[in-house]
C-alpha cells in the first residue's frame, strides 16, 4: 500500500539522486566560467563565445567522464522505484 511515508521517501531519494547528478555536471561548468570571467575581466575581452564554449566543452567532457557513472545511478534509482511498486501492489 502506498503511504504519504512512502511516497516521501521515494520522491525524496530521487530529488537527491538528481541533484547529486546534475551538481557533477554544473559546477565544474560555473568553476570554468569563474575562471573565464576573471580572465575577461582582467583583460577586458568582452567576446561571448570566450565565455561559451570553455562552459560548453566542460559540461560535454563530464558527460563522457561521468556518463557510466551517471548511467548506472539512474538504473539503480528506477529498479529500486520499480521494486518498491511491485512490493505495495502485491
Amino acid at each position: 500500500m502506498l503511504t504519504p511515508e512512502a511516497t516521501v521517501a521515494i520522491v525524496s531519494n530521487a530529488v537527491y539522486t538528481i541533484t547529486i547528478i546534475v551538481c557533477v555536471l554544473i559546477i565544474p561548468s560555473l568553476l570554468g566560467g569563474l575562471i573565464v570571467s576573471i580572465f575577461q575581466a582582467a583583460t577586458q575581452i568582452n567576446e561571448q563565445m570566450l565565455s561559451f564554449l570553455p562552459r560548453l566543452l566542460i559540461t560535454l567532457g563530464m558527460l563522457v567522464f561521468a556518463g557510466n557513472w551517471i548511467q548506472r545511478t539512474l538504473a539503480e534509482l528506477f529498479i529500486e522505484i520499480f521494486q518498491q511498486a511491485g512490493r505495495m501492489v502485491g
